[in-house]
């Protein structure tokens, strides 16, 4: 008897994973981010302990935002110009050293949260040229029919990421402290490199273009031309900068729900556990029409889901909240991630992506500075209601400011 044919939507994963060179890349991919999920909860309970003022949560991430923003324009150019491959693997080393830093002031004993931030500082370099290289990266790695696929795929392992990381990061820094977590932080970052040189370099070669710094900046140009691209990474920005809470974590945890640095773990991980299960639903079945509603709906749904958890005072409805806010999230940014890329020349990819870097790295690592601020102003709850209404306003007016985004149905070339 012969076998029954696969579903359709399930043979399209699995041709997506016999991609050997982008399966490697994923696995890489997937140690990084767990390592950097576990950093991030063990940084913000450590300094929240040190100081348990909510303004220094903020600097954690002003502190690699400064250096990011400042770096990345040139960093897409040299994705363009270089091996993406080759960015990134040194960028994955920068981290791992960083990471075994992070371990000796630990183990030295920290009295103050300064030399934690100058740490980071180096993380956002690193970071700066490591993301439009491995954004650009992944086109190369797939046919484009695979695509769509390949996107989801990847952030469902991303959003899987997010769950384990903060999960097992606050977990073992409640049994044993910041040593362990950034110790493993490192082991982990070196696995990634080691996995990432499975991946032929081949793969990830770029065509050469010039280097003055109209080049540079021509990335800037073209997301201006393409006003669906445009709204999309912009309203991106503005609802993760006002509606994003996840730097406030270690203060709500320890001052609203009253729970220990294995909950801050939980709490960080719910929005994770929310955007991997709709990653994987979209990994089977992307969106193929209403791709401008379902991204408006989904930024408007993430403002209503902040809100929620800005109100409660119960565990559960919290974790619930943030699960909810991972989904939404979860369906913006593949939208957003499918538009860009099938919208973009291979050739301007690394400079593309450099811009939506800027934006999403602007909206995370400032957002932390700007809850941080505000909580600091007139306190974590108002602070997190607040940023929802804003986030609920972006909404409504980017569908007036940007009607081709709202209107979008298919995705031109795909």
């Amino acid at each position: 008897m012969s076998e029954p044919a696969p579903r359709p939507a399930t043979a399209g994963l699995r041709a997506v994973l016999e991609e050997r060179a982008f399966s490697r890349y994923l696995l890489a991919r997937f140690a990084a981010a767990i390592a950097v999920q576990m950093q991030t909860v063990a940084v913000g309970i450590q300094v929240y302990s040190l100081t348990h003022d909510p303004l220094d949560l903020g600097l954690v991430g002003l502190s690699q935002f400064l250096p990011f923003i400042v770096c990345v324009l040139p960093a897409g150019h040299l994705a363009d110009r270089r091996d993406r491959r080759a960015i990134v693997l040194g960028c994955l080393a920068v981290l791992a050293s960083g990471a075994l830093a992070l371990t000796a002031l630990a183990l030295a004993g920290l009295r103050t949260p300064r030399p934690v931030f100058a740490v980071l500082v180096g993380f956002g370099i690193a970071r700066a040229f490591m993301a439009p290289a491995s954004n650009a990266l992944v086109p190369n790695l797939v046919p484009r029919e695979k695509f769509r696929s390949a996107v989801a795929l990847n952030s469902s392992a991303w959003q899987l990421a997010t769950i384990l990381g903060p999960a097992l990061g606050g977990t073992l820094y409640a049994l044993a402290g910041a040593p362990l977590v950034y110790g493993l932080v490192a082991l982990l970052l070196g696995a990634s490199v080691l996995g990432l040189t499975q991946v032929p370099a081949r793969a990830a070669g770029a065509a050469p273009v010039g280097t003055s710094w109209r080049h540079v900046i021509e990335g800037i140009a073209f997301v201006w031309r393409r006003k669906s691209v445009l709204g999309a990474i912009s309203m991106d920005l503005f609802a993760v900068l006002f509606g994003g809470a996840t730097a406030l974590m270690p203060a709500y945890a320890a001052d609203v729900l009253k729970i220990g640095a294995a909950g801050i773990g939980w709490l960080r991980a719910a929005p994770g556990v929310g955007a991997a299960l709709m990653a994987i639903a979209l990994s089977l079945r992307p969106i193929h029409r209403r791709a401008g509603p379902a991204m408006m709906g989904g930024v408007a749904l993430f403002g209503a889901a902040t809100i929620v958890f800005g109100l409660s005072t119960e565990f559960w409805l919290s974790l619930g909240a943030l699960a909810v806010l991972g989904a939404a999230d979860m369906v913006s940014v593949f939208v957003r991630q499918v538009l860009i890329q099938l919208e973009t020349p291979d050739a301007m990819r690394g400079r593309v992506g450099a811009v939506n870097s800027m934006f999403i790295g602007a909206s995370n690592e400032l957002g932390e500075f700007e809850s941080g601020v505000t909580a600091a102003w007139w306190g974590l709850k108002p602070a997190v209601v607040i940023g929802g209404l804003a986030t609920l306003g972006v909404a409504a007016l980017w569908t007036r400011l940007f009607p081709a985004l709202a209107r979008l149905d298919r995705f031109e070339g795909g």
